[in-house]
């Protein structure tokens, strides 16, 4: 679960980057990679859902 947990705040940290490029300086290809990254953080998310459940029945 440590994995899953550093895999989110690794693509939460890309997606910022991304998102506040696109917020100050108009940038849309950083918009396209913000999209991206939130689509993928929304993934592993649900694999931590899966994991946070299967460990708390231990």
């Amino acid at each position: 679960m440590k994995e899953l947990i550093d895999k989110v705040a690794a693509l939460y940290a890309d997606f910022e980057k991304d998102a506040q490029a696109q917020l100050e300086n108009g940038n849309k290809a950083a918009g396209t990679r913000a999209r991206k990254a939130s689509l993928e953080i929304e993934k592993v998310m649900k694999e931590f859902r899966k994991a946070s459940l299967e460990a708390s029945k231990k």
